[in-house]
C-alpha cells in the first residue's frame, strides 16, 4: 500500500496509528481526514513530513469530499468517531450523525472505488461483562472475556452507534463485496489522549493540583491497551487480515479503576487515597476483557507494551512534558464535569 487515507487522524488513537505508519512504513503516504472538532487537534501531527502526511479538514459525513479523496487511496482506515460515552448521553445526535452516517458515507465510496477498507471498533458494542468477584467460582479462573462472536448488547448511545457501524461494514461485505475487516480494541491509553478521559484527567488534575476524580467505587474494570500496540495491531489486520473477518485487539490488560487511580498517584508521589469519590456514569458497563488468540494465533500479531506500571509512567512523563497541548483545555473540562457532580 502506497497512499492510504485515514479518518480522524488528528485524534487520539488515530493520530498514534498516523505515527505508527509514518515511522514504520517509510513508503506508505497518509491522507489524514478529519473534522478537528473539540478531540482532534492539528499539534497531534506537528513534526511528520508534509511529503507523505497531508491534513483535509472535513466532515466524514461529506460525499462530495469523501469521493473525491477515496477514488486515489489505496485503502481507508476508519478511526473518526465520536466516542465519549457521558457527551452521548447529553446530547446523542452527533454520535448518530459521525458514527453511522459517516461510516455508511466512507463505505460507499469504497464500494465504488474498490478500496480496501478496515474499521476501527470497540469492545463496547458488546455491552459488559460480570466483575470477577461475581463469577462462580471466583479465583480459579479468569472469567469471561469477549470475542468475535460475542453477541451485540451496545449500552449507550455511544456504543450502539459503534454497533450500527460495525453491522454497517459486515452487511456491505456481504452484500456489496467490499473489501473490509473489522477490529474491535479495548481501552487505549497513551499520548496525546484528549483530557476528558479517565487516565488523562487523572494525570492533568494532579499536575493542575486538582484531585483525582474516581467514578462510585472504582469496581469498574477496563483492559488497557498501549496505543502503539493498538496501532500494531490495525496495520498487521490491515495488510494480512482476512476479508470479512473480525479481529479483537487487547493486551491482557485488566485493572480496575480504583486500582488504576491509585497507581498514577503513587507514581506521581501522591498519597494513593488522595482522591475523591464522584457520582457514578449512568448505564456504567462492569467489566470489559477482550480474547485477542485469534489476532494472535492467525495474524502473529504481538503486543509489545505489556508492562502497564512502565506504560503509565511514559504515559505520565508525556502530559508532564507537555503542559502546553492540554492546559487550554483543563478549565472548561472540570468545568462540564462539575455540572454532573463528577
Amino acid at each position: 500500500m502506497q497512499h492510504i487515507i485515514v479518518t480522524g487522524g488528528a485524534g487520539f488513537i488515530g493520530s498514534n496509528f498516523v505515527h505508527y505508519v509514518i515511522n514504520h512504513h517509510p513508503d506508505v503516504k497518509v491522507t489524514v481526514l478529519d473534522k478537528l472538532t473539540y478531540a482532534g487537534n492539528r499539534a497531534n501531527l506537528a513534526g511528520l513530513p508534509e511529503n507523505r502526511c497531508e491534513l483535509i479538514v472535513g466532515d466524514i459525513a461529506d460525499a462530495e469530499l469523501v469521493d473525491k479523496i477515496v477514488k486515489d487511496a489505496d485503502a481507508v482506515v476508519h478511526y473518526a468517531a465520536e466516542s465519549h460515552n457521558d457527551n452521548s448521553l447529553k446530547d446523542p445526535y452527533p454520535f448518530v450523525h459521525t458514527n453511522l452516517i459517516g461510516t455508511y458515507t466512507l463505505i460507499e465510496a469504497c464500494r465504488k472505488y474498490d478500496v480496501r477498507f478496515h474499521h476501527v471498533s470497540t469492545d463496547e458494542v458488546y455491552g459488559d461483562l460480570p466483575l470477577r468477584e461475581d463469577l462462580p467460582g471466583h479465583g480459579e479462573g479468569e472469567g469471561e472475556k469477549f470475542t468475535d462472536k460475542t453477541p451485540y448488547n451496545p449500552s449507550s448511545p455511544y456504543s450502539s452507534t459503534k454497533a450500527g457501524s460495525d453491522l454497517l461494514v459486515k452487511a456491505w461485505v456481504r452484500s456489496f463485496g467490499l473489501k473490509a475487516t473489522l477490529s474491535n480494541c479495548s481501552n487505549n491509553y497513551g499520548p496525546y489522549q484528549h483530557i476528558e478521559k479517565f487516565i488523562p484527567r487523572q494525570i492533568t488534575n494532579i499536575l493542575s493540583g486538582i484531585k483525582p476524580k474516581l467514578y462510585g467505587q472504582g469496581k469498574n474494570v477496563r483492559d488497557w491497551i498501549h496505543t502503539e500496540d493498538h496501532s500494531s495491531a490495525v496495520w498487521t489486520i490491515l495488510t494480512k487480515g482476512k476479508i470479512g473477518e473480525t479481529y479483537l485487539i487487547g493486551a491482557d490488560g485488566e485493572e480496575d479503576n480504583k486500582t488504576v487511580i491509585e497507581l498514577i498517584l503513587e507514581l506521581m508521589g501522591q498519597p494513593k487515597d488522595a482522591y475523591e469519590h464522584v457520582n457514578d456514569r449512568a448505564g456504567h458497563d462492569l467489566r470489559y476483557a477482550i480474547d485477542a488468540s485469534k489476532l494472535r494465533d492467525e495474524l502473529g500479531w504481538t503486543p509489545q507494551f505489556t508492562d502497564f506500571r512502565a506504560g503509565l509512567e511514559d504515559t505520565i512523563s508525556w502530559y508532564r512534558e507537555n503542559q502546553e497541548w492540554w492546559q487550554g483545555q483543563k478549565e472548561e473540562v472540570e468545568a462540564n464535569y462539575a455540572k454532573n457532580g463528577q
